[in-house]
């Protein structure tokens, strides 16, 4: 190693003896492709002929036992512009059966009803219809 010039598998190895480095080669790597999910037929699971691929998605409200019966029937009020025997009606079936269907309506406007149930703490998710 005492003769100055590079060692040939390390090519900036001389740079300390005057010698300039090599500039780096650039590389570029092309992106991994995203994978696209895998859909595979439901086995068992027999579509609903009633219900249109528009409206196939499921607004439910859970049980809690934090929340007030009066307040849940406000919610429901508030939220889905119901009278008040319907919102009791409702709320009755979530204290009594766990939970209740609040309405069957497409993706976006389900989203939209359970953000809002949330906004008032309560417990509600989606599901997609016939599940």
């Amino acid at each position: 190693m005492g003769t100055g010039r590079p060692h040939p598998c390390f090519p900036g190895a001389g740079f300390r003896n005057g010698w300039t480095a090599a500039p780096a080669p650039l590389m570029f790597f092309p992106m991994a492709a995203r994978p696209q999910p895998e859909v595979l037929p439901g086995i068992g699971v027999k579509p609903d002929p009633t219900a249109s691929p528009e409206h196939g998605y499921l607004v439910i409200c859970w049980d809690d036992p934090v929340n007030l019966m009066d307040y849940v029937t406000h919610v429901f009020q508030a939220v889905f512009g119901w009278k008040k025997t319907k919102a009791e009606a409702h709320m009755l079936e979530v204290h009594t059966q766990g939970r209740s269907v609040l309405a069957q309506e497409d993706l976006e406007k389900a989203e939209f009803y359970v953000h809002q149930l949330q906004k008032y703490q309560l417990h509600a998710t989606l599901e997609r219809a016939g599940q």
